[in-house]
């Protein structure tokens, strides 16, 4: 599956065994505090809160050209966008700072090893969408003929699902609209999620919004065909169709451009 659902909240496979990972390295600290070394669970929580921090502000220099044009949009961490390794140098350093024992070091140690256990773990059961094959249904065009997601192969494409009614679908399409007008290397397709045509022309013409490629899904063939639990999901399909990468929620442009890099990968 490419996102799971948990009550009313939807995550993306990747950053749903990252909570698997933070979720039992706090479990594993908090045991551990009770039993061998007290006051390692603020020492966990202390790493864990700087090393997000870390690890956002990482992904925000690596991408400064871009975050320099809207420097408000590097508090938007709902949209993704996490550099491992600052994250985990500054983890690092704020759980030595804040422990004050060898054993308090080795129980910190060991919790953060059972952490990325589980984050690795269900990292990988959860990436068996990556690689799969476009789906070969025909889908009615809001203006065109009907079109298969699989009859776009011969180069890389980014399908987008969405709906008129969806928050997050609505604020990142001016990005996507933009980004379809001016990538001329990669198809953009967006997949309209059972609404009608009417609401749909009604709503590009409203946000005065231009888009090539608009499928109509009614019966939602194409999030089942993924696994998706909810929308906006979008799709990098490599040059023969299978998926390279995936991102639900709203999608960020640096997060678009890495999607868009690893479709286009050899």
């Amino acid at each position: 599956m490419s996102a799971y659902s948990l009550g009313p909240f939807v995550f993306a496979g990747d950053r749903l065994a990252a909570i698997v990972g933070i979720f039992a390295f706090l479990l594993v600290a908090t045991f551990l505090d009770r039993r061998f070394a007290p006051g390692l669970g603020r020492a966990a929580w202390w790493a864990l809160l700087t090393g997000l921090m870390g690890a956002r502000l990482g992904h925000v220099v690596q991408h400064w050209g871009s975050f320099s044009q809207e420097p408000i949009r590097a508090f938007a961490f709902w949209q993704g966008g996490f550099a491992p390794l600052p994250g985990a140098v500054l983890a690092s350093a704020a759980g030595a700072m804040a422990i004050r024992s060898w054993r308090a070091a080795a129980a910190l140690v060991v919790s953060a090893a059972f952490g990325l256990l589980f984050w690795a773990g269900t990292g990988e059961l959860t990436r068996a969408t990556i690689g799969k094959a476009a789906p070969t249904v025909a889908l009615a065009q809001l203006d065109g003929p009907p079109l298969a997601i699989s009859d776009l192969r011969g180069r890389p494409s980014v399908v987008n699902l969405w709906a008129t009614w969806c928050p997050p679908c609505r604020r990142e399409m001016p990005l996507l609209a933009r980004a379809s007008a001016e990538n001329r290397e990669a198809a953009f397709v967006f997949v309209n999620q059972a609404e009608g045509p009417d609401r749909i022309r009604a709503y590009l013409k409203d946000e005065g919004l231009r888009l090539d490629r608009v499928l109509l899904d009614p019966a939602l063939e194409v999030q089942r065909h993924y696994g998706a639990a909810g929308i906006p999901l979008t799709l990098f399909l490599r040059a023969d169709g299978t998926l390279a990468d995936l991102h639900v929620g709203e999608i960020s442009p640096e997060l678009l451009q890495a999607g868009l890099d690893a479709a286009a990968a050899r």
